[in-house]
């Protein structure tokens, strides 16, 4: 197969994967919207008013019929109570005094952008046209109990971690018909993961019986970008089922329902995400619920447990993990089995993961995570060196011989088979493998692209500066140098490579491609950039080399 035409091919076919990720993302096959998820009984509807039913996004509401809230509205961020204020090394949070639901949870450590350093970017949040909220409460069907629509009371608007404290504790407290809950969030100091804790003191006559559920609501992101896509929306994982996507065309077509045993569910996007973590032994219900007919349309991933006996008199507890924070994978992997999961490298997970943890050994020793994909590009290369060299000593070779290729063409014209005849011979005669240049190639291409997504998904890279005019590897070069000096390269590896004997359209293909790849890669993230033009540059080292040996003879 002729090099050239395989480089081309490869080429457009990344081109082509990148455009059909996004393609899927904005213009799939789109279910019918749903206008109510769960049916609800008839005894349900005829108690609660119409509102209600638009905004419920209680779990399994069609079988508890006093805690409907008169309050709700087609608005998903109009209820409220009070908010309280709770700061810490990594958070500043607001949780509201109604249902207890954080409201906004903003990461001091991830500012929005590099000219705004004290503008911290705002994980959960609640806007007019923009919900995430992170919610739970407790469920029974013959007792009070809280959900995210009953009022808590605090003693203090505002909680502030002091610098010699490790732990900062946020109590919110309940009381009806007998039954008092305090719900207690705990921060830890340096860390995304907060512990959530019911404990539900009964102090009626009567056995209380009841369960606890916590769940993620978000509406659909506002953007998306056209050229790198990263799925948004829900996962849930546990030891049978593993890692499974569940995203918002998902629950809009059918409300999603799995008996579970420990494991979590989480809504993801690009670098963060939030989770809630159920105990190892713990069995749950994990649903999800889509209320389109509110303004903005919520989709909700969530678990409840099942019920625990707490007799009259006495008390018990209700406990969970949350985590809210960036995708980094070392922590992830130590939370809760699959959590890691959700740094979304897809389907060549196996090799990607590997290709990071080498690029946090990298930066580990040099202390940048440019030169750290500098050298990442160059242990890959390393790897593959014999295999690169079989391919690039063919390629040398086809093109020592294209003078000769050109005279059997034009000696035979059309007459195909004679001319294939004398082709084969050539190549007898010269020792060619004609696929010798391909099957290198083939072999090294998921790795490559395996590369290319564990540095998509690495948050590390995140306003990461590299050198000079790049501060930012996670954005696009702000002056288009690194895609230029990839178009270059691009450029001389094609007067490296063998002429393609093909048709004045392909030719007119391989001429344009450099130019092509460096508009399309002008509006990649530098990081991803940097990595191409890297690669690139050892590429036309190593081929360079090998073709002069061979031109000269030394190598035959």
């Amino acid at each position: 197969m002729d090099n050239s035409r395989l480089f081309l091919y490869a080429a457009l076919a990344f081109v082509g994967l990148l455009i059909w990720e996004q393609w899927k993302a904005d213009y799939g096959p789109q279910p019918e919207p749903v206008v109510q998820q769960q049916q609800q009984s008839s005894s349900a509807l005829s108690s609660a008013p119409q509102t209600s039913q638009i905004a419920n996004d209680l779990p399994e509401l069609a079988n508890i019929q006093n805690e409907v809230s008169p309050d709700s509205s087609n608005n998903a961020a109009n209820n409220s109570g009070k908010l309280i204020y709770i700061e810490t090394d990594v958070f500043e949070a607001q949780i509201d005094t109604l249902g207890g639901v954080i409201k906004s949870l903003k990461l001091k450590n991830y500012p929005v952008d590099l000219e705004h350093p004290n503008e911290y970017l705002e994980l959960v949040h609640s806007q007019a046209d923009s919900v995430y909220l992170v919610q739970n409460g407790l469920r029974s069907s013959a007792s009070a109990a809280p959900t995210h629509y009953s009022s808590f009371t605090t003693a203090e608007d505002s909680y502030v971690m002091e610098e010699s404290a490790d732990v900062l504790r946020v109590p919110f407290q309940w009381n009806e018909g007998g039954i008092q809950v305090i719900k207690t969030y705990e921060f830890k100091r340096g860390d995304y993961l907060i512990n959530l804790n019911h404990r539900v003191i009964n102090q009626s006559n009567t056995e209380w019986v009841g369960s606890q559920y916590r769940q993620l609501q978000r509406s659909r992101p506002l953007e998306t970008s056209k050229l790198l896509y990263t799925y948004t929306g829900a996962v849930v994982y546990n030891d049978e089922i593993k890692y499974e996507k569940i995203d918002f065309d998902d629950m809009e077509e059918k409300a999603f329902q799995l008996e579970s045993s420990g494991g979590w569910a989480a809504m993801i996007h690009h670098y963060f995400l939030t989770a809630w973590i159920a105990k190892p032994e713990e069995k749950n219900l994990l649903y999800s619920i889509a209320n389109t007919k509110r303004y903005p349309a919520t989709y909700t991933i969530g678990m409840r447990s099942d019920n625990q006996q707490i007799s009259a008199g006495s008390e018990g507890e209700f406990n969970s993990q949350l985590f809210g924070g960036p995708k980094l994978v070392n922590r992830l992997e130590e939370i809760s089995p699959g959590l890691d999961l959700t740094v979304d490298y897809g389907a060549l997970t196996f090799l990607s993961k590997p290709l990071y943890w080498l690029l946090s050994f990298f930066y580990d020793i040099v202390g940048n995570w440019g030169l750290a994909i500098i050298l990442l590009t160059l242990t890959v290369k390393a790897i593959f060196y014999k295999l690169s060299e079989k391919s690039y000593k063919s390629m040398a070779r086809m093109r020592k011989v294209g003078p000769r290729l050109k005279a059997l063409k034009e000696r035979y014209g059309d007459d195909r088979q004679q001319m294939n005849k004398a082709m084969m011979e050539l190549y007898k005669t010269e020792k060619i493998n004609p696929m010798g240049g391909c099957l290198p190639m083939l072999v090294q291409m998921p790795v490559f692209i395996a590369l290319y997504w564990a540095l998509l998904e690495s948050v590390d890279l995140r306003q990461a500066p590299f050198i000079f005019w790049i501060q930012d590897l996670s954005v696009m070069d702000p002056y288009y140098i690194l895609p230029v000096i990839m178009g270059i390269s691009m450029i001389i590896q094609q007067k490296l490579s063998p002429t393609p004997m093909a048709d004045p359209v392909q030719a007119k293909m391989m001429m344009a491609l450099p130019l092509v790849f460096t508009v399309f890669f002008a509006f990649f993230p530098a990081g991803l950039v940097l990595y191409w033009v890297s690669n690139n540059i050892l590429t036309i080292s190593q081929q360079w080399v090998i073709t002069k040996r061979i031109d000269s003879g030394e190598e035959k």
